[in-house]
This record gives structure tokens, sequence and C-alpha cells, in this order.
């Protein structure tokens, strides 16, 4: 048998449990009364259970020292919620705008490169002529 580690150490502990249930059985009546004796006096010893004083404040969380719009149903708190979302969405959205137009800018480029170029466009669809201006480059 291959047992774990975790199932080795459940195995033990379950072995202790049961020795020292036997055990107890046997503890003398005296010997028993001692214990009892001796767990009054450390309960009696033990310090009384004292709440602690903790400043909690309602809302603070990451980022929020405390001042909170987070009333119930506060107009301010969802615009704290919206309003970057919303920029977000205009940022991401101005981003696009701008990749697209600079896309179509480069393509216009090359389309009046090609066309004021002394080559016909059919040149460029030969393939062996696009090889050709590839090793020409270098």
């Amino acid at each position: 048998m291959n047992y774990s580690k975790e199932t080795m150490d459940i195995d033990f502990a379950y072995k202790v449990r049961h020795a020292l249930n036997q055990s107890a059985e046997k503890i003398p009546a005296q010997t028993l009364d001692r214990l009892a004796n001796a767990r009054k006096i450390a309960m009696s010893r033990k310090k009384a259970d004292t709440p602690s004083a903790a400043l909690a404040i309602r809302g603070v969380l990451a980022g929020n020292a405390g001042f909170s719009f987070q009333g119930p149903g506060s107009w301010m708190g969802k615009l704290g919620v919206v309003l970057p979302l919303l920029v977000l969405i205009v940022g991401l959205f101005g981003i696009y705008h701008y990749e697209e137009q600079r896309r179509i800018r480069d393509l216009a480029d090359i389309d009046a490169a090609v066309l004021v170029d002394e080559l016909p466009p059919d040149a460029y669809l030969d393939t062996g002529f696009t090889a050709y201006l590839n090793n020409a480059g270098e």
C-alpha cells in the first residue's frame, strides 16, 4: 500500500485519539477529581473577555479613506461607477477610430504610389516580379 503523507497523518491522528480515549477510561477517580479542580482554577484565573474597541467606518474600501458617496440610492455613488466605465468606453472607441484612420491613410499612400508608378498594376500581381522587387532592394 502506498499512502500519501496526508492519509498517513490522518491515520496517525485516529490512532492517537483512540489510545487517549482508552487511557482516559483507566484514570483513577482521584486523578480525575484533581484534573477537574485544576481546570476550575485555570478557568477562574482566565481573563474576562473584553470587547476590543475598533473604529469601523462604513464604506471603507481600498483607495477610499472613509469618505464615501455610497449612501443608499446616492446618485454620486452611481456616478462614481458609471463615469469611469463611460470614459473607458469613449477612450477605446477613440483608439479604434484613430487606428482605422491610420490604416486607411497607409492604404491610400500605397494605392497612390502604385498609381503614380511607371509600372502597370498587373506587374504587381506577378509573383516573379514581387520576388524581383524584394531582391532588388538588397
